[in-house]
């Protein structure tokens, strides 16, 4: 692909002219374990806030997630995209691109790419036959189950630092700023 030449400042430290930084979303399943040179934990006058920290862990989380799924060779967005349709079977293309907050192209080549693997089917909309509907194979149910447990299991391993009750208090706390939208 092309190279863009910019100068990166992360946690207010300037990182070297020459670094050449891969983008994990703009490639197809790529593995994140760049290293960036320069990079160190910021000192106690640099301390991370809240929003920094929530995108921190969620960074972390997404990391070990991808590691999680790598048994499968399923890119995230192909993962997120099949967990929505696990979770409204029968959705529109439409949908999942609204659901998934990307642009309705975008959804066509995720939809392509898992329906070339088997995980997924169109089929016409029982509401209106012009429509199609997205729905998983036996394939895509499989994954989605299996990989699903994985991905927990490793959440679990990340989370266990944690007390129960510290857990519980994070997830009821997460539930309601979530809902927020």
């Amino acid at each position: 692909g092309d190279r863009v030449s910019v100068r990166v400042a992360v946690m207010g430290v300037l990182l070297s002219d020459d670094v050449f930084v891969r983008l994990p979303h703009n490639e197809s399943n790529t593995r994140p374990r760049a290293s960036i040179p320069g990079m160190t934990r910021p000192t106690s006058s640099e301390t991370p806030d809240l929003g920094d920290l929530v995108m921190r862990v969620a960074r972390t989380l997404r990391r070990r997630g991808a590691e999680a799924m790598a048994p499968w060779d399923i890119a995230p967005h192909h993962a997120r995209a099949l967990k929505v349709i696990s979770r409204h079977e029968g959705i529109r293309p439409g949908e999942l691109a609204a659901q998934l907050r990307v642009a309705p192209r975008s959804v066509t080549d995720v939809v392509d790419a898992l329906e070339a693997r088997g995980l997924l089917a169109r089929e016409p909309d029982p509401g209106d036959r012009r429509a199609t509907v997205l729905v998983l194979t036996a394939s895509g149910r499989q994954l989605m189950q299996e990989s699903g447990q994985a991905r927990r299991a490793d959440a679990d391993v990340y989370f266990a630092h944690l007390s129960a009750s510290d857990r519980a208090d994070l997830e009821r706390i997460l539930r309601t700023v979530d809902a927020w939208g």
